[in-house]
């Protein structure tokens, strides 16, 4: 099996809970066969092989970047400048995935990036509540719902050829914090690091961005 079969496989194959609480409605694209058609070219063009990767764990996707390609951190204006994926989108773009393909670029590229890291979420799937993004942790019923199907979906991708020695968590300390408990008890990596999310870097601290960018990369060279 190769990375892109198993990619293709869990993302067919995800089973969250049907309901979820307090009106909050699940953010599904590869649901829809367009998305899940896309998410196919991507994970044939970057992952049709067997070599060891290196995860990268956002928190959830969002309605403009992952909810709308399917491919995380990754708008449609990305995914056709920088990844060379034809789509059926409207070509929009948004601030976090501007922020990881300008991280992309200074590592080396999409081609050694994504030979060496995949970038996924702690929840696989995003969430909306009347009309707009929310995390699974903004939610104590949404967690306590979702978290067995969390804990699912991370056995089943860490599952094949993932560098368990580290993980890379992106996102402050919420999404820190949640992750590093969790993964205390299931003993998924030996260890994880830690980088500010995109998001907040764009928004707050965007006159800083190459610093970040730097932080990043050295995250991303350590080698453990």
């Amino acid at each position: 099996m190769t990375w892109a079969e198993h990619l293709i496989c869990f993302y067919k194959n995800l089973q969250p809970p049907k309901k979820l609480p307090d009106n909050i409605e699940w953010l599904y694209p590869q649901q829809n066969d367009e998305v899940m058609h896309v998410v196919e070219k991507f994970c044939t063009k970057f992952y049709n092989d067997e070599n060891e990767r290196t995860l990268l764990l956002g928190i959830n996707p969002g309605r403009f970047g992952a909810g709308v390609t399917g491919v995380n951190f990754t708008a449609p204006k990305q995914l056709t400048l920088y990844c060379g994926i034809n789509h059926p989108f409207k070509n929009h773009t948004e601030l976090s995935a501007e922020f990881i393909y300008d991280m992309i670029l200074a590592y080396g590229g999409v081609q050694k990036f994504y030979s060496q890291f995949f970038i996924s979420s702690v929840c696989p799937l995003g969430f909306t509540l009347n009309g707009k993004n929310i995390n699974y942790y903004d939610d104590r019923n949404l967690l306590e719902t979702v978290e067995p199907f969390i804990i699912e979906s991370l056995n089943k991708l860490v599952a094949y050829k993932t560098n368990t020695n580290r993980c890379i968590c992106i996102g402050g300390e919420k999404n820190y914090k949640y992750f590093f408990a969790l993964n205390g008890k299931h003993k998924w990596f030996k260890t994880i690091s830690m980088v500010s999310h995109p998001r907040f870097i764009m928004q707050y601290k965007r006159r800083s961005k190459d610093d970040f960018i730097k932080q990043y990369l050295e995250v991303l060279r350590k080698k453990q």
